[in-house]
């Protein structure tokens, strides 16, 4: 069949949305995270994702007001565009489609680390760092589930939504056994280890700048939003998935980040580098657990690199209906109502970055991206609620207006002041290049009717 520009497909329902959102957020922040963040600041980094949680929640509720009144692709996008006009959307939609981007191959390379680390465990490889030809393994791997994907979205979204529901179902029942087993043994109840340091050896200094390290970790909540134009119900769908992700994965978060803490000195703990809660699992289910996570590692990259390309592509998508990139991005094939020439292009520059590798910068570049887009979204509401145009009818409304989007804009616009300067600067450079996009090539763009 040949393909044009046209409509999505809405074939996700609330699970399907809620997997997309908990499958994002449940990967990076327990199975890349742990050895990072408790290697900065001990079991006080449960603290830095409870931080990160509010901040999360205090964004998704003017989020699924948004987008209850514009169920759109591109969700944070569409928000801002419609909302502050042409230019400052062009510059998030650009933003949020990269952010998502860096997003996807940080995923893809904790994908290929712990694939790495099953092959080592099973003996197929002596090293997770063996190279064939000039890449490592990680790398290699990470590139293939990259591409693997991508083309797998492409023949239908219902594949995509297929595969997050049995992925993050496996990997809620791993979770849930290892969590409860390991949290009995290390609170004494049974015999286990004792607890290996205290709850903020290094001080309560860096608890904020280990937040802004790991709020990778709840970027789910948005991609929802972002493929909300493939969502059934949306009215209902959407803020019932937005908000019902943060929390379960935020639970989830703060145990994980205190049995890891407690279990290992910092030192030790970092040192285990992206797949530390693989020895924690070690160390108080011998080799049953530590395979167990092995496994569990695999399924949550899986599907965090899953939605993330998805909602990329469709941010991507967003941006091309509006004539602010060229139109072939918002070609929809119309045999599988999918944007496949936007699905190749996120798939292919997620794996050109998998081989740059650097875990901690990535997810930092993501998170500058998204706290710049969190930010003005709050903004955004603030706006039409005071304008009040007559196409905003929401059906559901942000509680605690105006005070929760307030705070959650000013908390998201602070939390970037805590990053690394290197992830600040590429993060000011993929927007001033999307801004240089702008005046460039869209500049006489007009935006459509909101609806």
């Amino acid at each position: 069949m040949s393909d044009a520009a046209g409509e999505l497909d809405r074939t996700i329902g609330l699970p399907g949305a809620l997997t997309i959102g908990i499958g994002t957020m449940i990967g990076a922040g327990i199975f890349v995270f742990p050895g990072l963040a408790a290697g900065r600041v001990g079991p006080a980094a449960a603290v830095s994702f409870g931080i990160g949680a509010v901040i999360a929640l205090l964004v998704a509720l003017p989020t699924s007001e948004l987008a209850t009144a514009m169920p759109k692709s591109g969700g944070g996008y569409y928000f801002v565009s419609r909302g502050l006009g042409a230019f400052p959307g062009a510059i998030v939609g650009i933003g949020l489609t990269f952010g998502l981007i860096f997003a996807t191959a940080f995923y893809l390379v904790g994908f290929g680390e712990y694939a790495a680390a099953v092959f080592v465990e099973a003996g197929l490889v002596e090293s997770a760092t063996v190279s064939v030809g000039p890449l490592e393994v990680v790398t290699l791997l990470g590139i293939a589930l990259g591409v693997g994907l991508s083309v797998m979205s492409v023949f239908g979204t219902e594949n995509t939504e297929a595969l997050q529901n049995i992925v993050v179902g496996l990997l809620l029942a791993i979770l849930v056994v290892f969590l409860s087993v390991s949290a009995v043994r290390l609170s004494g109840l049974t015999e286990g280890p004792q607890p290996a340091t205290t709850f903020a050896p290094a001080g309560y200094g860096p608890i904020i700048s280990t937040a802004a390290l790991v709020f990778t970790s709840y970027l789910g909540f948005a991609q929802i939003a972002t493929v909300a134009e493939d969502i059934t119900e949306p009215d209902r769908n959407l803020p019932l998935s937005m908000v019902g992700s943060v929390i379960v994965v935020g639970i989830f978060y703060t145990a994980t980040l205190l049995i890891a803490g407690y279990t290992f000195e910092p030192s030790t703990i970092e040192a285990m580098g992206e797949t530390a809660i693989v020895e924690v699992a070690r160390e108080y289910l011998g080799i049953t657990g530590a395979i167990a996570i092995l496994i569990g590692g695999l399924l949550a990259t899986l599907s965090s690199a899953n939605a993330s390309i998805l909602s990329a592509s469709r941010a991507l998508y967003g941006i091309s209906s509006d004539a602010l990139v060229p139109p072939h991005a918002g070609r929809v094939n119309r045999k599988y109502g999918t944007p496949h020439f936007a699905l190749g292009f996120v798939g292919g520059t997620a794996a050109l970055l998998v081989a740059f590798g650097q875990t901690a910068v990535l997810a930092e570049v993501a998170s500058f991206l998204h706290l710049v887009l969190y930010g003005l979204i709050c903004v955004v509401l603030i706006a039409l609620r005071e304008r009040d145009p007559a196409w905003y009818t929401p059906s559901f409304r942000c509680p605690g207006y105006p005070l929760v989007p307030a705070v959650g804009g000013i908390a998201s616009f602070a939390l970037i002041f805590f990053m690394q300067p290197l992830s600040q600067l590429l993060g000011a450079v993929v927007l001033l290049v999307a801004g240089g996009w702008y005046l460039l090539y869209a500049r006489d763009v007009e935006l459509k009717d909101t609806l």
